[in-house]
Order: C-alpha cells, then structure tokens, then sequence
C-alpha cells in the first residue's frame, strides 16, 4: 500500500468481517398461546414450563412441555416453546427438531422461522440458515441484510452482491453495507467493479461527501493518484467546507511541488477537531520530512507546529516535533515539546530521561539536578537518574551529595560495564573536588580499568 493509501485509512478505518447477527422480528406482537379449550392440568404444566424457563430451569421447563405434548401434540406452540428451551441448553439438534415441527403446523409464523434460524446461525450451519432466512425476508426486509452477511460466509459473492444492490436501491446506501461489499471486492479483486460502483454514486449523488472520499480511497489504494487528485479537488469544489479532504490533498500538492497549497491542506487538518490525532501525526510527519528537504519553510513548520499545541495534540505529536528540534541541534525547544509530552504522560520515564539529559547538555544543572531528584521519588531503582543527578550536583561543587547518590547508584547497576565506569568517573571527580586525591585516583583506575578490551 502506498504512503497515500496508508494515510486514507484514517478517513474510512479498519475494514471488519461482519458478524452474522439475527434480524428481529416484530416483537410488538406476540406468538398466539392461545390455548383454546384444555383441561387444567394441561394448561398448569403449560404455564409451569414458562415459569420454569422464566428462571432458566431449562430441562423443567422441557419435561413440563414434554407432558404437554404426549397430552395433545397438535399445538404448534408447544413445539416452538421446546426448541426455544433446547436451545438455550445448546442442544441444537433436539431444538431443530421441535422447531421444524412447530413451523409444519404454522409454515408461515414468523417467529418460529426466526427461532429456527437462530437455532443454525448458532450452529454456524449457514446453508440452512439461508433457506430459513429467505422464507423470512418476505415479513422483515431488515433480514436481507443478514442473507448477504450468510452470503459473504458461504463465500457466494455474486449473490451477496445482488442482495446489497436491491437493499441499496430500496432504502439508500448505508455505511454498514458498503463495509460488506468491500469485503467481497477485496475477497473476490473486483478493484474496477468497486470503483465503477463508487463513480456511480458520485454521479448519482454529487452532494454526498463520503462518496468522494471512498473513491479518493480506491483510487489511490489502485495508484491511480491522478485520479484520485482530480477527485479531491472536484469535492473541494463542491464542499469548500469539507476538512477530511485536505488528509489527501496536502499529500498530493506536496508530491507536485505545491507547497504553499500544502501548508494550507495541513493547516486545516491540524486545526480540525473531525481527523483522528495520528492522523494529525502522520500529517505533520511528512511536513517534517518536507521541511528538513526545504528549510526555507521552517517559518510555516514553526506556526503548524503551534496549531498541534493548541489542538490538544497527543504525546506521541510532541514528541515527533521534540525529535525535530533535536535534530536541529534546538535542544531548548525540543525541550519545551518533551514537556508538553510528559504533561501528557507524567509516567513516562523515557521522557524524563531525555529532559534531564537536555538539562545537563544546556548546562542547566540546577534544573537537571532538580529533574533527575523528582525522578528517584518515582523510579528509585534507576541507575541512570542516580548518575544524573550525580552528575549535576559535581557541576553544583555539592561533592558530598554527588558522592552519596553515585553511591547508592551503584548498587542498581546490573551487568552495564559503561555505566558502572560512568559512575566511577563522577565518584573520582567528587573526590578531586573535596581534594582527597588517594580516593578520587581508586575510582579512576576502576573506571580505566572497565574501559580497557580484556
């Protein structure tokens, strides 16, 4: 998949399989217990079983409908109560059963089909599921949906297709449908049908936004970016006001040299509040990118980079801009984004390091020290802070410090040869510091001496 591609997949998402769920019948109504003329015993165990099923005694409720059933078994109801039970005990075998009975004595009650395809979606028996189903889209259209989801499993793809093309023509589009049909053109490689599907729904509706969009997507997943350019410009066109649409153009105005045109499109994408915040990321990204191949656009970079601020941009987007800065050797203002990030993420050690290491290269060693002492309240088991701050507090001449937390540090220090010569180095310099010279040359010879290829 190509950069732009990769991009467009904020705007629509991850494609998921649909999960076949049952539609549901009218539940307004109610199946017809009428049980006309019966003895009290046989409407006691009747009701019984409804009780029992009430409070999920299954198996009671079964042998109460069971009694039923050997009394008079010319009632349909009876039948569909037990596969409902059989059912629910996952003895889907027993409950088809039941249930084809029920629906023998009733072919055309609703709820007894839904219950009985319910019974095979549970079972993942799609063939039988679809048989069921297409007696049922006669009652509820809403099932049609669930045939072309059984159809997509069953991998019949052409009549799956049809099925969603008569939902479409009757009742509109629908987002939920199109994620279905990208399933079966992805399954199946119809690239050319899905975008000639897409261009017809542009053509049809020129108003609708996220038609325009899906076609910039499939046009430049196919990298046919001239295409999908045209297409972006002719939404812009039509909706001035659309914001998800500068997510493709300032990719195409930057890879054709448009720059000023670009920093527009990204300008947009940072300030709004409809695009996901990696998507912002990847945005600013390629602008960092572009920036470093084009400094004379620093300025711009400088004012979108305060539009992220300003957009409660995530830690991850102060930290990308941080690293830019560094790279420019701006550790000052690398400094002030990795703030911002840790405001984000207090907990996050990574950042802290890294500003307390900016500290100590600025020469900033109050701060450092300060830093790298809040940091041994949170992590206490950290050599590196306990070399920082022991680091900052010789720059501070505070020699007895330094001595105590280089000390103390060493004790965390497991297997890391450089480190632990690091440490000795800084106990040598405290010592020189307070001029015990015999002290500070030992701590020196260890150093050289864990420096030295054995």
């Amino acid at each position: 998949m190509n950069k732009l591609s990769y991009i467009l997949l904020f705007i629509f998402g991850i494609l998921l399989f649909p999960v076949v769920s049952s539609a549901q019948v009218d539940f307004n109504a109610t199946p017809d217990d009428d049980l006309g003329n019966v003895t009290d015993e046989f409407q006691e165990l009747f009701y019984k079983a409804l009780q029992e099923k009430a409070i999920e005694n299954y198996d009671k409720a079964i042998d109460a409908l069971q009694k039923c059933i050997e009394m008079d078994d010319s009632r349909s109801i009876l039948y569909f109560e037990l596969g409902k039970n059989y059912n629910k005990l996952k003895n889907f075998g027993a409950a088809e059963d039941a249930l084809k009975k029920a629906v023998s004595k009733e072919p055309d009650n609703e709820w007894y089909l839904d219950e009985l395809y319910e019974s095979y979606a549970q079972q993942k028996d799609y063939d039988k599921a679809i048989k069921t189903i297409k007696q049922l889209v006669k009652y509820h259209p809403d099932y049609k949906e669930d045939l072309a989801s059984l159809y997509v499993r069953t991998k019949k793809y052409k009549d799956a297709l049809k099925v969603l093309d008569d939902i479409d023509e009757e009742l509109g589009v629908s987002d939920e449908r199109d994620r279905l049909r990208n399933q079966i053109y992805n399954a199946t490689g119809q690239k050319k049908q899905q975008i000639k599907t897409l261009e017809e729904r542009v053509d049809e509706n020129p108003e609708a936004e996220k038609n325009y969009l899906a076609l910039i997507f499939r046009y430049s997943e196919s990298n046919d970016t001239k295409k999908a350019f045209e297409t972006a410009k002719k939404l812009l066109e039509v909706h001035p006001e659309s914001q998800l649409v500068h997510l493709a153009l300032y990719k195409f105005y930057l890879d054709d040299g448009e720059a000023v045109m670009a920093i527009k499109s990204m300008k947009v994408v940072l300030n709004s509040r409809q695009i996901k915040p990696e998507a912002k990321l990847k945005v600013l990204a390629d602008f960092v990118n572009f920036v470093n191949k084009n400094p004379q656009y620093e300025k711009d970079l400088v004012e979108i980079t305060s539009l992220v601020s300003e957009s409660a941009a995530d830690t991850k987007t102060f930290i990308e801009i941080a690293q830019y800065y560094l790279a420019k050797n701006d550790k000052t203002t690398a400094i002030e984004y990795y703030t911002k990030a840790q405001a984000l993420e207090p907990d996050n050690f990574g950042i802290l390091r890294n500003i307390i290491l900016l500290h100590i290269d600025l020469k900033a060693f109050d701060k450092a020290e300060q830093k790298s002492k809040e940091g041994l309240e949170k992590y206490p088991s950290q050599p590196v802070l306990y070399l920082t701050n022991g680091v900052a507090l010789n720059q501070l001449t505070k020699y007895d410090n330094a001595i105590e937390t280089l000390e103390t540090g060493l004790d965390y220090i497991i297997e890391d040869n450089k480190m632990e010569a690091d440490f000795y180095k800084q106990l040598s310099k405290a010592y020189t510091g307070l001029n015990n010279l015999a002290k500070a040359k030992t701590f020196r010879d260890k150093a050289k001496k864990l420096e030295t290829p054995k």
